[in-house]
């Protein structure tokens, strides 16, 4: 319950000052001054030091009227308020009177209205009053406190009301001529500076057995307590602890409790919340809140009572986060998990007999602050006890269950939807430490028939209308959601009893069935849902797969198919921050529980080209992902069909497998400082893999069982990984490798011989370190592997740079073959430019149109006869023809001039 709710009470009547030398203080009101009232002295200013002077002498008979007497006038002439140029001299004053109170009684009236005096705002002259006068307001104002040690009950009631007026300031109906009022928050800031808070806690130690007083000063505190800097100042002075264990005192008006709780709240709120709970964390703050929470959660009747309950039940929810707080040792946990379970565990305790709660939203949050007390007690191992003894697990699964309409009394449908959910997610926290509870009551068997329930098709909406419910109206998406949950939290035990009985039960199946009806149903409005249900689904699976082959045999083709569904998911998703990347890391952690070590499920998984999506995935080149995929492809490559797979796989620009790979090698140095000169190859032979990690910190002796910084660096990046798989591929012919990766390629493969060496290298210098000498034949051994080490290292160099040569005259000869093409180029386009002028010169150029250019023709024309005419038109010609007699008569052939005669046959 929110702290806003716990609405203040009615106000009840304050507690009598019992004051009979004063009236009732009256609103200022301020006149109007006119110049000649103020010469007359309606608004003068006293001579303060003569005063002061006046209260420092002894000896003489009338002084102490003379005094009273100088006082009074002081308070008729300053009945407007105080100037803040004076009040140093007035609090002076204040304090002289004050001390003769012991002896002169009659100084506590003057003492008295001087104080009444000062809730009336303070006045300026000036505007820079405020800042010029801040010191001596500030000390004026926290001297207020100290004056609380006179053992005086109305001067006390008048200091406090004097406080509580800081914060009701009435802007005043006149003003003073020549005077301004102070800003409405500057009593309040001086009173920060002062530090007034801190003694008004103080003095709360010398109000024991003085209930009205008491009250008084609670009020005040309650009001200061809006402040940080006062909270601060109150924690100082230990005031929760102080306050907190007076809850349960004695108080007909109720004010007590209520003021208290309002302070422990706003202390909580605005100063360390971890001080205030080691305060609070003894025997006796921790018995009067068991007394009061119990004696309100049994007798309390009113609204006002079940708000004070609530709030007193979440301060002790805050006080049990601290392990070392004696909840068990003050009967207060066993207590608290009596009244969370009583309504579903018949129980006789007195303490419950008859009682029952109402569906109030006070009675609704109670149960709802009772469930998450437990989850906060349940991480003490000293409280399993009680939560068996109080039958805690049973009260919890009353809750999982399908809900049904006749038997809900107590709460309505949306209340009880939401204690569902409240009651699951509880038993998320609590179950895994009831294992046998948890078994006794067949945990397992009623997880899986709600999560049938949850899955089928029937007419129930639920209301979604609460934290746990989000995303849940009119679905069962919130209560598949939490099952879930609390299955996940259950085999992430490992605990072999648990996990054969869920999939002796069927859960793998139903998981899986489960999966599938969540694609189909998908819906954009619940997709993060959605998302954290299919992950949470893979995630049981992989706990139930991993360390049992028939698990695997279950989960087979359709669980193969599942994961598969989620790894052709578009990339571009995975930056939505919808819960994509946490379904794909589910997703890859199932591939390595639920099908690697499974032949059947693994050739499936190659058959529907499985590993090109995660070769696909690899190619992202998303950090986060890379050492799980590579994890998996290390372990894949154990099948022998794999390789054909890998080599067959093409990226974006028809990139291999073998160049991703070595491409996230270079990438990882990279971002590791591992020194390489610019065409890649090895710059320190003795240190080929070292990084910039490593060559920061220095060598130190280790005990045997504790990795050496070459040993972790292993496990601390994908390099090892990468050998591992081009390992298993066969370092030779793989396809598509440029010269650079052929480069880095020299580097992985002798990867481990650079390993070896690093780690008996740092042997080498620890045994330096330790100031041991090793016998001569060990020594000639070590300096022989250092020495092998760095041999392979100038090996692999002299290997790249033949390799960096070759490709460089390779690249010479690539040059000179281009060049040759070009200049064929240029030759062939010169050629057909020269054609092309030929061209136009024997088109337009006279003088050579006049050069014959080959033989000459005789053509002879068509005859006339034939065609009537040169002019002849060709139809009239057609015509003439039958006329003329005869048909057309054959055309002789043309005749080259310089043809020779062919003599007659004949």
């Amino acid at each position: 319950m929110s702290r806003a709710e716990a609405a203040e009470p009615a106000e009840a009547p304050e507690p009598s000052s019992r004051i009979k030398f004063s009236s009732p203080r009256q609103i200022p009101i301020v006149g109007v001054v006119t110049e000649d009232e103020e010469v007359q002295g309606a608004f003068k200013s006293m001579d303060l030091n003569r005063v002061i002077k006046l209260f420092e002498e002894t000896g003489k008979d009338d002084l102490e009227q003379r005094q009273l007497k100088s006082v009074k006038k002081l308070v008729q002439c300053y009945q407007n308020g105080f100037p803040l140029r004076d009040l140093a001299q007035i609090f002076k004053i204040l304090n002289l009177c004050a001390e003769k109170i012991k002896t002169q009684p009659h100084f506590i009236e003057p003492a008295y209205n001087i104080i009444k005096l000062c809730g009336l705002p303070f006045l300026k002259k000036k505007a820079s009053d405020e800042i010029t006068y801040a010191e001596d307001t500030a000390n004026s104002i926290g001297l207020l406190g100290d004056l609380m040690k006179i053992q005086n009950s109305e001067l006390r009631i008048q200091i406090c009301k004097c406080v509580i007026d800081f914060y009701h300031a009435e802007p005043p109906k006149k003003h003073i001529t020549g005077y301004q009022q102070a800003s409405s928050s500057y009593k309040i800031k001086m009173a920060e500076v002062g530090e007034l808070a801190k003694t008004m806690i103080q003095s709360l130690e010398l109000l024991e057995n003085q209930l009205v007083e008491k009250l008084w000063v609670l009020k005040a505190l309650q009001h200061l307590s809006t402040s940080e800097v006062n909270c601060t100042l109150m924690v100082k002075a230990q005031a929760a602890s102080g306050i907190c264990a007076h809850l349960n005192d004695p108080d007909p008006s109720g004010q007590l409790l209520f003021r208290s709780s309002e302070i422990l709240w706003n202390l909580l709120e605005k100063s360390s919340k971890e001080e205030i709970i080691q305060q609070l964390s003894n025997l006796k703050c921790l018995l009067a809140l068991k007394e009061v929470f119990k004696n309100l959660f049994i007798r309390g009747i009113s609204h006002y009572d079940r708000q004070l309950r609530n709030d007193i039940l979440v301060i002790t929810t805050i006080i049990s986060q601290n392990p070392g707080a004696p909840m068990i040792e003050s009967g207060f946990t066993r207590d608290l998990i009596l009244f969370a379970t009583f309504n579903e565990v018949k129980s006789q305790n007195p303490l419950v007999k008859g009682l029952k709660l109402s569906n109030s939203y006070e009675d609704f949050e109670l149960k709802k602050l009772l469930f998450n007390i437990i989850v906060i007690l349940c991480k003490d191992l000293s409280t399993i006890q009680l939560l068996i003894d109080g039958k805690v697990i049973l009260a919890l699964f009353t809750y999982v269950k399908r809900p049904e309409k006749h038997k809900i009394l107590e709460w309505s449908a949306a209340q009880y939807e939401e204690l569902q959910l409240h009651a699951i997610a509880t038993l998320s926290s609590v179950a895994p430490f009831l294992i046998d509870e948890y078994l006794f009551y067949k945990g397992n068997d009623q997880v899986l028939e709600f999560l049938a329930w949850c899955d089928n098709e029937d007419s129930f909406f639920s209301h979604g209308n609460s934290f746990h419910g989000a995303g849940g109206r009119g679905n069962k998406f919130a209560q598949m959601r939490y099952s879930l949950r609390l299955l996940r939290a259950m085999v992430y035990l490992e605990n072999d009893t648990i996990n054969k009985d869920l999939c002796e039960n069927g859960a793998i199946q139903q998981l899986i069935g489960i999966f599938k009806n969540t694609i189909s149903k998908y819906n954009d409005k619940e997709e993060a849902i959605l998302l954290e249900i299919q992950s949470d689904i893979l995630l049981i699976l992989s706990g139930l797969c991993e360390y049992h082959i028939p698990g695997k045999e279950i989960f087979g083709t359709e669980g193969v198919d599942i994961i598969l569904h989620v790894m052709k998911t578009d990339p571009k998703k995975l930056q939505s921050g919808l819960g994509y990347n946490v379904l794909l890391y589910s997703t890859l952690d199932s591939i390595w529980c639920c099908i690697l070590g499974c032949y059947p499920s693994e050739d499936y998984f190659l058959e529907k080209e499985g590993i090109f999506l995660l070769l696909d995935l690899l190619a992202l080149n998303q950090k986060k992902f890379c050492n799980l995929i590579l994890g998996i492809m290390v372990e894949f490559c154990d099948n022998p069909k794999t390789a054909a797979h890998v080599n067959a796989w093409r990226g974006k620009k028809d990139q291999t497998a073998a160049s991703l790979l070595i491409k996230l090698w270079r990438k990882e140095e990279k971002e590791l400082g591992v020194k390489r000169d610019k065409y890649g190859k090895i710059v320190d032979t003795k240190k080929p893999l070292f990084t910039s990690f490593q060559e920061e910190q220095k060598i130190i002796p280790l005990p045997a069982n504790c990795p050496t910084i070459a040993v972790m660096d292993v496990a601390e990046n994908i390099r090892a990984k990468i050998y591992a798989v081009l390992g298993k591929l066969d370092f030779e012919n793989l396809p598509g490798l440029s010269a650079e990766d052929f480069v880095t390629l020299c580097i992985i493969h002798r990867y481990l011989d650079f390993k070896i060496g690093e780690i008996w290298n740092e042997i080498y210098e620890e045994i330096k370190l330790e100031k041991l000498r090793p016998v001569t034949t060990d020594k000639k051994i070590l300096e022989s592997i250092t020495a092998a080490s760095e041999n392979i290292g100038k090996m692999v160099v002299s290997l790249q740079s033949e390799m960096i040569e070759s490709q460089a005259r390779q690249d010479v000869q690539n040059e000179q073959k281009v060049y040759t093409k070009i200049q064929a180029t240029h030759k062939q386009r010169e050629l057909a430019n020269k054609s092309w002028e030929n061209f136009l010169a024997r088109t337009s150029n006279a003088k050579t149109l006049k050069v014959p250019s080959g033989g000459v023709v005789t053509v002879e024309s068509t005859p006339a006869r034939l065609v009537g005419g040169p002019l002849a038109d060709t139809d009239i010609a057609l015509k003439k023809l039958p006329i003329r007699g005869g048909a057309l008569q054959k055309v002789k052939a043309v005749k080259t001039v310089d043809e020779p005669k062919k003599s007659d046959p004949a």
